[in-house]
């Protein structure tokens, strides 16, 4: 169970929920919820990234990519503890309890009605799947041509942040201002990879692993990195504004000063390698910040029941 538990990669776990939360709250400040599609989108969710990180230890294993060159923790197929069959079986396992969570959500989200909504987001639903397995899985896997960042943009940003927030509310017509930290959420996600790139810069290039890193080189990565979690910051102060925040409201700022003492140590950095504790802090950040920016938007409603009371 240890072993399985290492695989799962739990610091992942908060980072990958992050959308499904603020998109949650979302709908909640306009007075939509339901919370079994709360609890089935987040164990859909979880499900998707526990099979990213199987299939992830499973495809870089059987590649020779997890060696000892490679600084983070030792993955479980490189060590040996789970042989690369079991951890196959366990990627079938999970995807077909992903699978079944997801039709659960989609049928609690549009019931009997709806169904080219539902067609869409089954659709969407094995597709994320199908991109789970395939990062690093196969010879064509997606994340060895520096394909991961986009993947996890999508699915971990927009999909999860608007696709909930969609699932309550039925079109996105008062919720196209939602976009904003769904992006921020997404850059976030992006920059938890591409700190996990850095950080493997050296092994990576060694074994043809072509990230985005591998292709632009470290320093040009840094900037990137400064890109993706600086818009994050703005995208959601944006928000905000235009959503009229009280002075009171700006409690999600607190998440900013991780943040920025996570820039100054990458600015800093000399050596990527020592980047691996730099993923957990960006991770619990994104994650910390969706619930404030959430515990802010329920000001929001009980400010609004407040004054029409």
């Amino acid at each position: 169970m240890k072993h399985w538990i290492q695989a799962a990669r739990l610091r992942t776990l908060p980072l990958s929920v992050s959308g499904i939360i603020l998109g949650s709250f979302y709908a909640m400040s306009q007075s939509m919820f339901n919370w079994k599609i709360v609890i089935f989108a987040l164990t859909t969710t979880l499900g998707l990234q526990i099979l990213s990180n199987f299939a992830n230890d499973y495809g870089d294993g059987i590649k020779g990519t997890d060696n000892e060159d490679r600084v983070g923790p030792k993955r479980t197929i490189q060590s040996g503890v789970i042989s690369p069959e079991a951890m196959k079986r366990a990627m079938v396992i999970t995807s077909v309890l992903t699978f079944i969570s997801s039709v659960l959500l989609i049928y609690n989200s549009f019931k009997e009605n709806n169904l080219g909504f539902s067609l869409f987001f089954l659709v969407l639903g094995i597709l994320a799947i199908a991109s789970a397995i395939r990062y690093t899985v196969g010879n064509t896997a997606y994340g060895y041509r520096g394909y991961g960042d986009l993947f996890v943009f999508i699915f971990f940003g927009m999909v999860s942040t608007m696709g909930i927030y969609f699932m309550f509310a039925k079109t996105l017509e008062n919720g196209y201002l939602l976009l904003l930290p769904a992006t921020a959420i997404g850059f976030l996600s992006v920059g938890v990879l591409n700190l996990n790139n850095m950080r493997d810069e050296i092994s990576d290039r060694k074994v043809g692993k072509n990230t985005i890193v591998v292709k632009i080189g470290g320093e040009k990565a840094k900037i990137y990195h400064y890109f993706l979690i600086i818009s994050a910051m703005v995208l959601v102060l944006i928000f905000a504004i235009l959503n009229d925040f009280h002075f009171d409201q700006y409690l999600f700022l607190i998440a900013y000063v991780p943040l920025v003492k996570h820039l100054i140590t990458v600015y800093k950095n000399k050596d990527s390698r020592a980047l691996d504790p730099e993923l957990k802090k960006v991770a619990l950040s994104t994650f910390l910040l969706s619930i404030l920016l959430s515990l802010c938007l329920i000001y929001f409603l009980s400010d609004i029941i407040v004054n029409n009371s």
